[in-house]
């Protein structure tokens, strides 16, 4: 199997930039590498006067306990992005196997063959008791709806929407095209679905507070990982001013450029309540199947803690804006 991914020593978008398909940024990358770039301003306050104790990564979000605050994104079209030679079917078997295995949970994708990129993972999802978000593209209604028909027969956990991949050309030139929504259009998502829903590609305070007009029960802050528009700021960025809006008003996840413990940890400090990690976890299923998984979950799991450990934190209520600073 030969992969697209070159396997950096870090995974900062540099070596794939432009490489779509492929796992890379669009156009020169910037907004992928500025993602993992941003998170390096963000410095730890390192303080060990503190109590000693047990310490805790374990957290409910949205009505689910987790051993840790990570959800492993959705990815799409595994052979295409990857060069994997896995079908749909299998890669998300094996996606959200490594997820149970790791006490997360994982989201599956979505593309505009609706059987192949739809349907077959969200069957995973069912054949794994619903444990599993499925994620819907943003569909004109006629493509909503036959999806959202589909998951009536199913069960799952949740549902998002990738708001942002309204900004993908090739699903946009579709027979079903994807189109960006209103507070209103994602009421109607939201009411059908009958379930928690997520709105993902939330990058302004605008957009989160539409989200929570809307009724929606969270925002994944997220620029599809550099690949729909170049130059945007990081997530990491984004962060604060969106949690200062909105934080109590709706439960809020940060995608893009988490790489490490570390990075767990700032997004928590900086007011995300947890976070979505695509390309690392994606490449470690590829390579390892479910135990790869699982393997980089406890990776990022014991870094979360050694920083815990090191900052005064016993368990993730503790990680608070005071544990962090941001630099220029």
């Amino acid at each position: 199997m030969t992969l697209k991914c070159r396997e950096c020593r870090e995974c900062n978008g540099i070596a794939c930039r432009g490489e779509i398909p492929g796992v890379g940024g669009k156009d020169t990358g910037r907004s992928f590498i500025r993602n993992v770039e941003a998170f390096r301003k963000v410095r730890i306050n390192m303080d060990v006067c503190a109590e000693p104790g047990e310490i805790s990564t374990g957290t409910k979000i949205l009505g689910v306990n987790l051993s840790v605050p990570v959800f492993m994104a959705p990815v799409a079209g595994i052979r295409n992005n990857y060069g994997a030679d896995i079908d749909e079917y299998d890669y998300n078997c094996m996606m959200l196997d490594g997820c149970d295995l790791a006490g997360i949970r994982g989201f599956t994708g979505d593309g505009i063959d609706i059987e192949r990129l739809f349907a077959v993972p969200a069957r995973a999802v069912n054949d794994h008791d619903g444990h599993g978000i499925v994620t819907i593209k943003p569909w004109v209604r006629e493509g909503v709806d036959a999806r959202i028909e589909i998951l009536s027969k199913l069960k799952f956990d949740m549902a998002a929407m990738d708001i942002d991949a309204a900004g993908l050309p090739l699903l946009r030139a579709g027979k079903t095209p994807v189109e960006t929504k209103t507070a209103e259009e994602l009421r109607y998502i939201r009411n059908r679905l009958g379930k928690p829903f997520i709105v993902k590609g939330v990058m302004t305070v605008h957009a989160a507070q539409t989200a929570v007009e809307a009724g929606c029960d969270a925002i994944v802050v997220s620029n599809h990982g550099g690949r729909v528009l170049d130059d945007t700021p990081g997530t990491i960025e984004v962060l604060p001013e969106i949690a200062a809006a909105v934080k109590g008003k709706i439960t809020i996840l940060l995608d893009g450029g988490v790489r490490t413990g570390n990075d767990i940890f700032k997004a928590l400090a900086l007011g995300a309540d947890g976070v979505l990690i695509g390309r690392p976890l994606a490449l470690a299923c590829v390579k390892g199947g479910a135990e790869g998984i699982r393997t980089a979950v406890e990776g990022l799991q014991r870094q979360l803690k050694d920083t815990m450990l090191m900052t005064g934190c016993h368990c993730i209520a503790d990680i608070t804006a005071e544990k962090v600073r941001i630099v220029d």
